[in-house]
């Protein structure tokens, strides 16, 4: 499973981040300072870093100069957002800058991409008994293999890494479909009761009205 720290002093933030990290099937570490944090990062390895910039005892920057040598990507996320800031962000080594307030989905993204840069994106999620296997594009369900079509197959990963967050339909079309698609169109809705129904997923792929889709 991808290891992933949380550096962040305020605490409503850093659980916020935690159970959506958990939820899309990351495990994670928070620290609340930047100290805590290097001290965490001596006894643990970790595969990504999500870092606040203003953080007591040791801010963000000074943090980046003891994880640069150790070759952990990391992910900015703060609420400094001038230009001199994200530049001095992303020239001392970071992956990726981001500031607050920002969306979930979009996190999950830009993570989902540093990972796949550094080759430790995991192969397969899991949800309950469902395991989905994103190099040999294979799913199973107990154990036995459910054959699922292209689209079913992008759609049941997309719910997998969101799962507990209300994907909103435009969201989902443009994720799978790009722009091959019409908000009238009937296609994510035929779709939606073919995973159901292959996967036993009638309570637990949820309608959210007038919005889109949640995978609880």
């Amino acid at each position: 499973m991808v290891s992933i720290l949380i550096v962040e002093d305020e605490h409503a933030i850093s659980d916020l981040l935690r159970l959506n990290l958990e939820r899309a099937g990351y495990a994670c570490t928070c620290a609340y300072d930047g100290m805590q944090a290097a001290d965490l990062l001596e006894d643990t390895g970790y595969d990504l870093i999500i870092l606040d910039v203003m953080l007591p005892k040791a801010d963000g920057f000074e943090l980046m100069e003891y994880i640069r040598p150790l070759e952990i990507p990391v992910i900015f996320l703060t609420a400094k957002d001038s230009l001199e800031d994200r530049m001095r962000g992303l020239t001392s080594g970071a992956e990726d800058y981001m500031v607050k307030p920002f969306e979930i989905v979009e996190l999950l993204a830009r993570i989902k991409i540093v990972l796949r840069r550094y080759h430790k994106a995991d192969t397969s999620l899991e949800y309950g008994d469902i395991v989905l296997d994103t190099k040999y594009r294979t799913v199973t369900k107990t154990g036995k293999t459910v054959e699922l079509a292209p689209k079913e197959f992008e759609l049941l990963l997309f719910f997998m890494q969101n799962t507990g967050i209300t994907l909103f339909r435009e969201k989902i079309y443009e994720e799978i479909w790009g722009s091959e698609y019409s908000l009238e169109s009937r296609t994510l809705d035929l779709h939606v009761q073919r995973l159901r129904k292959k996967l036993g997923l009638e309570n637990q792929l949820k309608t959210v009205y007038k919005m889109g889709y949640r995978l609880e």
